[in-house]
């Protein structure tokens, strides 16, 4: 192959995305981010909390995001899974955490629906305990101080806190 050829070669637009591939995937190897998507459903000054069946306090559903899904998509299956609750707007992102409870690495999304539909009955199973509407003034005792900062920012207008 001539040098020209060759230059023509990895300065091309395919082979410049296989690099962006590459250096993308090592890196993501190497640093291992975690990224987790939590869904926020409004109705009124009502919020959908739940508590797990393996750690303490009432909080938003969701979970890991997991490749090739988005957060959106993330926090939409969660909460159907947890809650049986099907959301029926795009919602709004009220933002992306970083959530040093769970490690340096973790970062989560929060989503706020304000349209769903309950699609299916819940029942308590091996992973959620106890699923409940609540009132902003009254919410349980053993809410999560994160669930309660969220809350917070959304509906009292307190600043955003990077930290989840």
């Amino acid at each position: 192959m001539s040098t020209i050829m060759f230059m023509r070669l990895i300065h091309s637009p395919l082979f410049e995305r296989f690099q962006a591939r590459i250096f993308l995937f090592i890196m993501g190897f190497l640093r291992r981010t975690t990224f987790g998507a939590r869904a926020m459903l409004v109705d009124g000054k009502n919020v959908l909390l739940i508590k797990h069946t393996y750690t303490a306090g009432w909080m938003f559903p969701g979970g890991g995001v997991e490749v090739g899904d988005s957060a959106l998509h993330t926090a939409k299956k969660e909460l159907m899974e947890e809650t049986g609750y099907r959301v029926l707007d795009r919602g709004q992102m009220l933002s992306v955490y970083h959530n040093l409870e769970a490690s340096k690495r973790d970062h989560v999304a929060l989503f706020v629906f304000k349209e769903f539909e309950q699609a299916r009955q819940f029942s308590p199973n091996a992973e959620i305990a106890e699923m409940g509407w609540f009132p902003l003034d009254d919410l349980p005792q053993d809410t999560t101080d994160a669930t309660r900062r969220r809350i917070g920012e959304y509906f009292g207008g307190i600043a955003i806190d990077e930290r989840w």
